[in-house]
Order: C-alpha cells, then sequence, then structure tokens
C-alpha cells in the first residue's frame, strides 16, 4: 500500500480541462493581441471584398508600416523599462534630412551615408540618455525637448527646403525588394527567393521552438500544456506561410525592408528573452527600487536604451526617407504616437515592465491594417483618427482591467 501511495505521488498529476482554461487565462493578454489581429483582418477583408489580402496590397501594407515597426521595436524597450520617448518622429526628420545634405550638398557615397546617419542617431540617444540616466529629468521632459530641438534642427539643415533625388542604392531600404526580376511574373507563378525564404522561416521557428521548450523540460521549468505549445506553433507556420505565399503572389516580391526587419525582430525578441540586459529592462521597469538593491546598474540600462532608441530612430528615418526619395522638414509628424500606440496595443504595460517586441510588432500591424483598410473602404482621416483612438483606449483599457483582476486574485 505504501509503494502505491509513492508510486501516485511520484506520478505528475495529469493536465485537466480547469488548468488548461487557467493557463489560457494568464496568457490572456498574449492570446488578445493575435486574435485582434485575426478579427481586424477578416473583417476588412470582408467589407473590402478580398482587397485587403491581395498579393501587391500585403506588400504595400509592410512597406508602408515599416519605419512605424522599426520604432515601435525600440518604443517598447523603453516603455517596458517605465520610460516614453517623444521625440522619435523628429529624430527620423532630422537624420533624413542630414543624410539629404550628405548626399546632395557634401557628395558623401550612399553606404558612407547611411553608417553616418545611424551614428548620429546613436549619438541623439546619448545625448537624451545622459540626461535620463545621468541627470536625473523625467524622460518625458527630456523627449519633449528633443522633440522640439531636432524637429528644429531638421528645419535648419534643410532650411525648410525640401531635398530630392537619392541615389537608387539609397532608396533600395525603404522601397526596394530583394532579387527583382530574378524570377519574372511573366514566366514564373510564384517568386522563388521569397519562397526560399518562407520556408527558411518556418524550419527555423520550429527548430527554435522546439529547442527552446526541451531546455525548459530538462530545467523542470515547462508549464505550457503541449496542445498550447503545439497550437501555438502550428498558428505560427501557418502565418509565416501564409505571408510567404502573398509575397511570392506579388509583383516584387520581398521587400528588403521586411527583412531588415526579421532580423531585427529575431535579434531584439533573443535580446529581451535570453540576454542579461533584457532581464535587467524587465526588472528595471518591474520595481526601480528592487531592481537597484539587486543590483541591476539601471543608469546603465537607461543610457543604452535611449542609445538603442536613437539608432532605430535613425534608421526609421532612412527608410522613410528612402521610400519617398525626399527629405522634408516635415517628415516623421507624429510617427512617435504611432510608435507609442503599436506598443500599448501590442500588451506593453503603462506602468512598465510588461512587453515584448513580437506584440509591440503586432499592434503596429494592427494599426497599419486599420488604416489601409479604412482607406480601401474610402473612410475620411478624420474618422481613421477617431477610430485609431478608440482602439488604443481599449488595449489600455484592458490592461488595466488584466491588471486589476490579478491583484483581486492574490488577496
Amino acid at each position: 500500500m505504501a509503494t502505491t501511495v509513492k508510486e501516485a505521488e511520484a506520478t505528475p498529476p495529469r493536465p485537466t480541462v480547469k488548468h488548461g482554461l487557467a493557463f489560457l487565462t494568464s496568457r490572456l493578454r498574449q492570446i488578445g493581441i493575435f486574435v485582434a489581429l485575426l478579427v481586424i483582418v477578416t473583417l476588412f477583408q470582408v467589407l473590402t471584398g478580398g482587397q485587403l489580402l491581395q498579393a501587391d496590397n500585403v506588400s504595400n501594407i509592410i512597406v508602408q508600416n515599416s519605419y512605424i515597426l522599426l520604432l515601435a521595436i525600440g518604443m517598447v524597450m523603453i516603455i517596458i523599462a517605465g520610460h516614453i520617448d517623444l521625440s522619435v518622429g523628429s529624430v527620423a526628420a532630422f537624420v533624413g534630412a542630414m543624410s539629404g545634405v550628405m548626399i546632395q550638398d557634401w557628395g558623401f557615397p550612399w553606404w558612407l551615408t547611411l553608417f553616418l546617419s545611424l551614428v548620429i542617431g546613436a549619438l541623439v540617444g546619448a545625448w537624451q540618455g545622459f540626461w535620463v540616466a545621468y541627470v536625473g529629468i523625467p524622460a518625458f521632459i527630456v523627449t519633449l525637448a528633443g522633440m522640439l530641438l531636432f524637429r528644429g534642427l531638421a528645419q535648419i539643415t534643410l532650411d525648410n527646403q525640401r531635398i530630392s533625388g537619392f541615389p537608387s542604392e539609397y532608396r533600395q531600404l525603404g522601397g526596394g525588394f530583394l532579387f527583382p526580376g530574378l524570377f519574372p511574373p511573366d514566366t514564373n507563378i510564384l517568386d522563388w527567393t521569397t519562397v526560399g525564404l518562407g520556408l527558411i522561416s518556418a524550419a527555423l521557428l520550429i527548430f527554435s521552438q522546439l529547442r527552446n521548450r526541451a531546455a525548459r523540460k530538462k530545467l523542470n521549468l515547462e508549464d505550457e500544456p503541449s496542445a498550447w505549445f503545439y497550437t501555438k506553433l502550428t498558428f505560427g507556420i501557418v502565418i509565416i506561410l501564409g505571408l510567404t505565399y502573398l509575397l511570392a503572389s506579388s509583383r516584387s516580391g520581398t521587400p528588403i525592408v521586411l527583412v531588415v526587419l526579421g532580423i531585427l525582430v529575431v535579434a531584439y525578441s533573443a535580446v529581451m528573452n535570453n540576454s542579461v540586459f533584457g532581464r535587467h529592462i524587465y526588472a528595471r521597469g518591474g520595481n526601480l527600487q528592487a531592481a537597484q538593491l539587486s543590483g541591476v546598474k539601471t543608469r546603465h540600462i537607461d543610457f543604452w536604451l535611449f542609445v538603442n532608441m536613437g539608432v532605430l530612430a535613425a534608421l526609421a528615418g532612412l527608410v522613410f526617407t528612402g521610400r519617398l526619395n525626399s527629405a522634408g522638414p516635415g517628415a516623421g509628424t507624429l510617427f512617435e504616437l504611432d510608435a507609442i500606440a503599436a506598443a500599448f496595443i501590442g500588451g506593453a504595460a503603462v506602468t512598465g515592465g510588461v512587453g515584448t517586441v513580437v506584440g509591440a510588432i503586432t499592434g503596429g500591424l494592427i494599426m497599419g491594417v486599420l488604416n489601409n483598410g479604412m482607406s480601401l473602404l474610402g473612410v475620411g482621416i478624420d474618422y481613421q483618427q477617431f477610430i485609431k483612438g478608440i482602439v488604443l483606449l481599449l488595449a489600455v483599457a484592458f490592461d488595466v482591467f488584466n491588471k486589476r483582476k490579478a491583484s483581486n486574485a492574490l488577496k
């Protein structure tokens, strides 16, 4: 009888329906954002008579929103740490202006211009990071000043004039495609470069997810039910292959900026999930005093977060300028609000400590699909702004509701 009891104690309990529901409830924040994206895509696909998911329109959505998605990656990290950055649109405009001057007035080659533009972005981020991290001025005030300062510098740099006529290599970053013409649409049903990239991406997703799950199991840290894990993995594969098919069916193939975005999402997700720096960002935003008492160098974290944000803002400025083939003093207007909205819609907490890079990208895609879908339906810009405001408010209300529910459960 004693042996039977020991065996029973050694046998792990089987997952129950109640346990599964509890797990899904705990993941409500992450699940909800993907469900919302699917619902919005389905709604506009029906309302537009199938125009939304036409191959060329999907490619257009990615290219049109690429600079916001780039900004959202850095912005969600800033928000997780408990800060905000209101200057990214002005920084993007300033860097775009400087790149135009370097090419048109100073005769720099395009590759040197791109490199120096990223260096300027890093210096701008270091400037703002110094005031936030080492002087102790709140990021809201520093970046509000930066929004005015760098907008003014953009106007001074361009003398309130527009610069256009950038080299084709420069423009490729914002509006170019990977190996165009290698598989011409008149002789090929699909762009096979895109198909290859999609299959490689799906294989890497499967490999990384299975490896991470095996590592967690080895350390007895795995709490995700197998059914949910494989459902989530299947969903990710379907999304990748579906996007691959749509882009491969388009006339141009894979946008270069999508490849850049994909690399950045993977890299930054790895930093946030698997590195000491990423864990310190979450710790700093979750509880500043506890992080400091634990030995986290919060000033160091804050400084490099703003340097990183400056580089990504510079990259967004280059993408935007290259896409339009023009650098103007009014570029980047309201970019900061779109990036902040993407981070919050994607599940970042207002108080910091919570958020993911993938969530911010998903939030940015929701905003992009809303803009594109409403434009296809002929909805005016006034109503578009109204609807986007409602979506942002509901996303933050959802976050507050989840926090309040979790707080009540602990009492």
